[in-house]
């Protein structure tokens, strides 16, 4: 579940929400300060037209299965009786909330039949069957247990939404072939989006910035950013890393952190690879200053998943002016969009020798061209601005 901290920081959802706020509407926000954080429920922000409650949870993330279940089981209850004491005189008229988690149900259902407000559902993670794809979920014994509660509950959750805004074509195809009780104008292609930042760095800077954190200045720099878990399938991407050893043109950048980590870090401090960089995660504009220093992202998504993913941490790379390589599963489109954009290559996860294959070929390649249409496809396509649009738009068709 995401942590939304301050309407100042950047990032889809407080990108977009800025957006209603700068179009006049008086915005309530609702986030979670889990259990570690050591704070209690607090209302952290509050100005014209904006305010932001934090709701103290259990842990939610880089935790245990167990857990994190529980604590995402808690939610529902924690969120509704912040809300209800916080926001006590606050009539809601639009309900926007998006998964994870999807025991959110009981919160929506609530406030829609207290202030008959409509619902709209950003739909960023179909849980639980991406669970079920990579081993987390079983549909048998004491797992199948948890995996058909959860799937009453997201059966519940699009039941109560009146609209449904998926991040791509496919994810609008996923949802509709596997719940045939949804109504197909319920949904909408709602994409990740963000207000793009000018990132680019001159030469000199660019030199600079290499240099801070022992990039080489004469390689191809691949950079992956963004969470390290099951669902990138960090065994494969050790793999990957394992076969680009001798490759004295690339150099391979790894920044992030999560419940997979520690298995990079084994590897890096066992085979000690002269050509990866293993970074914990950095702070947001150090994050977004170090990408504009390297020359291609990296997108990694487990070859199991049957469920069409499509991860926001590309948008960071075409702010950048990245060209982007994806190694995907084939039931998403990213991959798709990547390669008809002109800004990057495709190749299936798992494949070892098929990215082996795009690394060499990227290194032989000029790629301004591709850096450049990275950047217009993201404001063809992805700008908050936009996604605002589509949401007011498709709440319109009601009125």
């Amino acid at each position: 579940m995401y942590a939304f901290r301050s309407l100042s920081d950047s990032g889809i959802y407080e990108d977009m929400l800025r957006e209603f706020v700068q179009n006049g509407h008086s915005v309530y926000a609702v986030s979670p300060i889990e259990k570690r954080e050591g704070e209690k429920t607090h209302v952290a922000e509050s100005f014209a037209g904006f305010a932001l409650l934090r709701v103290k949870t259990g842990d939610l993330q880089k935790t245990g299965f167990l857990k994190k279940g529980i604590a995402t089981l808690r939610v529902p209850t924690q969120f509704t009786k912040a809300i209800k004491k916080n926001f006590r005189n606050v009539k809601f008229d639009l309900l926007l909330y998006s998964t994870p988690p999807i025991t959110l149900y009981d919160t929506v259902r609530y406030f829609k039949r207290r202030d008959a407000a409509q619902t709209f559902l950003l739909l960023k993670d179909i849980f639980p069957q991406n669970a079920i794809d990579i081993g987390v979920l079983r549909k048998s014994g004491w797992r199948g247990v948890l995996y058909k509660y959860f799937r009453k509950k997201e059966r519940e959750l699009y039941r109560i939404s009146d609209h449904i805004g998926c991040m791509s074509r496919a994810n609008v195809a996923y949802v509709l072939a596997n719940n045939p009780d949804v109504a197909p104008e319920k949904m909408a292609v709602v994409p990740n989006s963000i207000t793009p930042i000018n990132v680019t760095l001159s030469d000199g800077e660019k030199a600079a910035m290499r240099d801070k954190y022992g990039i080489p200045q004469d390689k191809t720099v691949f950079v992956y950013g963004g969470n390290l878990g099951k669902p990138q399938d960090i065994p494969f991407v050790i793999r990957c890393l394992q076969s680009q050893q001798g490759n004295t043109q690339a150099f391979f950048v790894i920044a992030g952190d999560g419940t997979e980590y520690c298995r990079l870090q084994e590897y890096v401090n066992t085979a000690d690879p002269q050509n990866v960089l293993l970074l914990q995660r950095l702070p947001r504009a150090d994050f977004d200053t170090m990408l504009a220093a390297c020359d291609v992202g990296m997108l990694f998504l487990d070859h199991r998943f049957t469920i069409p993913n499509y991860p926001s941490r590309l948008l960071s790379y075409m702010q950048a002016g990245l060209p982007v390589l994806a190694c995907t599963d084939t039931n998403t489109d990213v991959g798709t969009d990547i390669e008809n954009g002109g800004f990057g290559w495709w190749c299936e996860s798992g494949d070892v020798s098929a990215f082996a294959a795009c690394v060499q070929k990227i290194c032989n390649e000029v790629r301004a061209d591709k850096g450049q249409r990275a950047k217009a496809y993201l404001y063809e396509r992805f700008t908050a601005a936009d996604g605002y649009k589509k949401i007011t738009e498709k709440i319109g068709e009601n009125k």
